[in-house]
């Protein structure tokens, strides 16, 4: 299993290398100057133009900047914001969490839910009840998320008034205590409702295939003719042979779910990364997009590793077969 790991670290490395390349770049190629957005729109001298770019880096060619970034982060720097005027490491951690604290249950919910629609749905194939279920899940994957979170507002935060439809925590009437946690937890609801709804019909569909698919094995009959209870081939036979594609769509969908953020926190008024990416992007706040992609790309590259350490841990010839493609 260790070299198992080490060989999926080996695959990752060159491309998360790449993912920051590719982003440094791109940033700086696309139109606008963040010095333009530091000073505003009031006339400035050009002297103190030039003295804020050389502050920030930017009167160094743009292979010498990305030689500069990438020592700096080889130390563990990321850069200073330009809008934010504060270290980037610290930005980022403190946002991250915010939007971990959103991604993490909904995500976490919308993986049990699907499954448990699946293991109910497939039996029972061709039925009302199968035909309600795939319905439900094609409603699900095929309402846009920023569109199902305006709905949400307008239907329980302002007509029947029963939960918040902006921000993080009460502003009008600030919680103390427990109370915190409480007050975080209401305003969560209806912005994890909006991600959980959308995955949870993704992975609900593919469970579901791969459910029906497994149904129809040999050895599913012989555990029927031992004698086991259609509930005990399902939780011990089946669900664990049918997990390696629903585990795909989960780990796929994590990273599919940052973009969803992104669009979540901008209607919710969510203070995580994607509220932040659109007004760094808005400020043209270089040093944060770099920050930005590249925890979005560690994170994705960590949650792909762990899901090919499931597949080894659940079906071992996953890492007979790496061994030999080695």
């Amino acid at each position: 299993m260790t070299r198992f790991v080490l060989s999926r670290l080996l695959w990752a490395a060159p491309n998360v290398v790449a993912i920051l390349v590719i982003c440094f770049l791109t940033i700086h190629i696309l139109p606008g100057d963040p010095v333009h957005v530091l000073v505003g729109d009031f006339p400035a001298p050009a002297e103190y133009i030039e003295q804020i770019r050389r502050e920030f880096g930017l009167d160094k060619p743009l292979l010498t900047q990305l030689w500069l970034y990438v020592s700096n982060l080889a130390h563990g720097n990321l850069g200073y914001s330009f809008a934010n005027r504060q270290p980037v490491l610290g930005l980022l951690l403190a946002r991250t969490q915010i939007t971990l604290l959103l991604m993490l249950p909904a995500l976490t919910l919308a993986a049990l839910a699907g499954i448990v629609c699946a293991v109910a749905a497939a039996p029972r194939a061709g039925s009302l009840y199968d035909s309600v279920i795939t319905a439900l899940s094609l409603f699900g994957y095929s309402v846009p998320i920023f569109w199902l979170g305006q709905i949400l507002i307008l239907v329980f935060a302002v007509d029947l008034r029963w939960l918040p439809a902006q921000g993080m925590i009460s502003l009008r009437t600030p919680p103390t205590g427990m109370g915190v946690v409480w007050d975080v937890m209401w305003h969560l609801v209806l912005p994890a409702f909006s991600i959980t709804i959308y995955f949870m019909a993704v992975v609900a569909r593919v469970a579901r295939a791969s459910v029906l698919e497994t149904l129809n094995n040999d050895f599913v009959l012989t555990a029927r003719s031992k004698g086991l209870t259609a509930r005990q081939v399902m939780w011990r036979h089946v669900l664990p042979n049918a997990l390696i594609p629903v585990i795909t769509v989960i780990g796929y969908s994590f990273g599919s779910s940052l973009t969803g953020a992104i669009l979540v926190e901008t209607v919710f008024g969510w203070p995580g990364l994607g509220s932040l990416l659109i007004t760094s992007i808005t400020n043209r706040d270089y040093p944060v997009l770099q920050g930005i992609f590249l925890f979005t790309a560690l994170l994705v590259v960590f949650v792909n590793l762990i899901t090919d350490v499931l597949y080894g841990a659940i079906d071992p010839r996953t890492r007979t077969v790496a061994r030999q493609s080695e």
